[in-house]
């Protein structure tokens, strides 16, 4: 790598100085962003979570520390772009639809994928794309809140599609984990829930071997809403909930998920306008960093 690829205020701004390209054909991890949020009750923004994301991500170009190779030299990986963002009245149905397509194009050309949001609304797409691809999923979520409230009159939300996705049989909750949770809602479906305080008692390496029994060998979705972390790590959310993981031990939970069968991934509700000092958007695309490994390393597995 040259000096001047590392310079991180010029050139074309994607995602850890990916190339840019429509055609995933070839590609082990395709970064696809989305920016678009429903609404949010308060503490709006999350549309520019992408861009602030891979801006954030060219800090550090080089291998990712502590994984001991360089994933960009092993693998072939490319920033896709955005997708779904529109106006007017039916730019909900236009991402949904917007999303799912270019997800299930993205997956059909053999790449994985990892998505950028945007608010947790942007899972409905890429996940409804990967259950056809893959079959019924796992679902590893990762979150302060359950996002399991029923949608009633086709209201659906952020907080709907752990619910909702079941319902349409894309995810086996009973083969699924929420984690870090420090919120109620319904669990109509019986997901497996680790709650923050168990979760963070249990420490990293016990809480993965936890979730890897759970899953086992089946087709997984990992979703990450970065307000799982404390908001002291990532203040830059739409709803931050006290009481979190640091950025430290998350990643040492990730760490510990290798081998797991992960075929597509998110990480959504990234604030930038409530963000201080890029902290957010740097553990984020750190984060991000780590979905890429866990899913590369199925491949050179």
């Amino acid at each position: 790598m040259s000096s001047i690829d590392m310079l991180a205020y010029a050139g074309h701004s994607t995602f850890w100085g990916l190339p840019h390209s429509r055609d995933a054909e070839n590609q082990d991890v395709t970064v696809m962003g989305v920016p678009f949020e429903l609404g949010l009750l308060r503490r709006p923004g999350a549309r520019f979570g992408p861009r602030s994301v891979r801006e954030a991500s060219v800090h550090e170009m080089s291998m990712h520390y502590p994984w001991a190779y360089d994933v960009k030299l092993e693998n072939a990986l490319i920033d896709y772009g955005d997708v779904g963002y529109d106006l007017g009245q039916e730019r909900l149905d236009y991402m949904l639809d917007e999303t799912y397509t270019h997800a299930r194009r993205i997956l059909d050309q053999g790449s994985k994928l990892l998505t950028l949001g945007g608010d947790h609304t942007v899972a409905y797409g890429t996940i409804r794309a990967a259950k056809e691809k893959h079959g019924t999923l796992s679902l590893v979520h990762i979150d302060s809140h359950q996002d399991s409230i029923k949608t009633e009159y086709g209201r659906i939300s952020r907080n709907s599609f752990a619910h909702d996705l079941v319902q349409e049989g894309a995810i086996d909750p009973r083969a699924s984990v929420q984690s870090y949770v420090r919120t109620k809602m319904p669990n109509n479906f019986d997901y497996n829930i680790i709650y923050a305080n168990e979760a963070m008692a249990q420490g990293p390496e016990a809480l993965a071997g936890k979730v890897k029994s759970i899953v086992g060998s089946n087709p997984v979705y990992l979703s990450i809403d970065i307000d799982a972390l404390d908001p002291a790590f990532a203040p830059g959310t739409a709803t931050p909930v006290p009481g979190g993981p640091s950025t430290r031990e998350l990643r040492a939970f990730l760490s510990h998920l290798t081998g797991l069968d992960i075929v597509a991934a998110d990480l959504v509700e990234v604030t930038p306008n409530y963000d201080a000092g890029e902290m957010t958007a740097l553990a984020a695309a750190s984060l991000a960093k780590d979905l890429i490994y866990l899913m590369t390393d199925t491949i050179d597995g």
